[in-house]
């Protein structure tokens, strides 16, 4: 059985009784809210929408000096670094224009069990394996889309009322937008919405006591009303999912086909060879450099996207932005202050490009993204070619 008044839903269920709370992430009300009603119910236990790893970011402060900028290139982290950086921008860009820290509600729940002395229980799950079913599920064409629709809300210099954000926790709006979330991306609501549902709601229910205080974006209330009433296998949810071959046999095909087109076209007509060699280094070369200028890379760091993504697209091991990236690491080495300055600093577009580490991350996805387009163009034309010698 539920109840909802407004932003608080209360279900009873075998025994015990669950308070939702649902928050909007970077709003006063949202934490003021949170701290009256455990006042007033007083839980055996509060969870919160946070993992440990999360949970530490907003205790302890993100602690980017320890970060080694150089491992992120080397363990493929650099675009998933980005984008959480880009939407920490967003949130952060939100809670600056309401004066108010983002997860300033989570934070309030922490302090709260603190001092009724309830039992505090960390609900979310691991941001790590989310980011990586999310990831494995939603294929290039899909990654390439988020990190467009990641970056361009970033870039974005629209502000939002408070009284829109505080229609975000009706029930209606939440619908909505979870209906055209699903539409642009239906493959990605399911590790980032479903599944976290299914996870919050199991370790809600499992929370020790009688009464539960559970603090949650307002998104999920509607789908933990749901899955709490249903048992929820944990282990199944904090699984990856087996890595696909078919990007593995997409990434060796597509060069094993440039190289054997390239080599019949030389035997049947040198001229039209060199044209098509031609072809893949000033398209392939060009864009990944130019994908560099425009995150305003040192001409070092030009001059190797040039020379290495014609070689790199031919191996789906490697990627010129990493080259890009480690030569920029070199020659522009991030400081402390860097480090220490990214919070900051990613609250603008302008920060994005001035500080040495998000330039750096910057110059590695361009790079590849520039690497990928010359690799269309120069491939289709290379295609074009053999056809016309055949």
């Amino acid at each position: 059985m539920s109840d909802q008044n407004e932003n608080i839903t209360r279900i009873e269920l075998d025994g015990k009784e669950y308070i939702l709370i649902g928050t909007a992430h970077v709003s006063k009300q949202s934490a003021e809210q949170v701290k009256q009603v455990i006042e007033q119910e007083q839980p055996d236990s509060i969870c919160v929408e946070l993992d440990k790893q999360r949970y530490e970011s907003v205790v302890k402060g993100s602690n980017w000096r320890d970060m080694d900028i150089f491992q992120v290139i080397k363990e493929k982290k650099a675009t998933l670094l980005l984008m959480n950086l880009a939407i920490s921008s967003f949130q952060k860009r939100m809670a600056k224009q309401f004066g108010i820290n983002p997860g300033q509600e989570m934070i309030q729940g922490i302090e709260s069990a603190d001092e009724i002395g309830a039992e505090l229980v960390l609900a979310d799950r691991n941001i790590q394996i989310t980011f990586a079913r999310i990831w494995r599920s939603i294929g290039i064409k899909g990654k390439m889309l988020l990190l467009m629709q990641v970056l361009g809300g970033v870039f974005s210099k629209e502000s939002i009322s408070e009284e829109e954000l505080e229609k975000m926790k009706t029930q209606d709006s939440i619908d909505s937008v979870l209906s055209e979330f699903s539409k642009a991306f239906p493959r990605l609501k399911k590790p980032l919405i479903d599944e976290r549902d299914q996870y919050l709601a199991q370790k809600i229910k499992k929370a020790p006591g009688e009464k539960i205080v559970a603090v949650l974006g307002a998104a999920h209330v509607p789908g933990i009303t749901r899955e709490i009433q249903k048992e929820q296998d944990l282990q199944k949810l904090t699984k990856l999912p087996p890595k696909s071959k078919a990007p593995k046999i997409i990434g060796w095909s597509i060069p094993l086909i440039i190289i054997a087109l390239i080599a019949y076209t030389f035997l049947s007509n040198p001229v039209a060879g060199w044209q098509q060699v031609s072809s893949w280094l000033i398209w392939n070369g060009g864009f990944s450099a130019l994908g560099v200028v425009l995150a305003l890379g040192h001409p070092l760091t030009i001059i190797t996207a040039l020379i290495a993504a014609p070689i790199t697209s031919l191996n789906p091991l490697i990627a010129a932005g990493w080259f890009a990236g480690i030569v920029q690491a070199l020659v522009k080495k991030p400081h402390v202050s860097d480090f220490e300055a990214l919070s900051d600093d990613v609250h603008t577009v302008k920060g994005f490009w001035h500080n040495k580490v998000t330039r750096i991350l910057l110059i590695v996805v361009f790079a590849n993204l520039g690497s990928t387009l010359g690799t269309i163009i120069a491939g289709t034309d290379i295609v074009r070619l053999f056809i016309n010698n055949l």
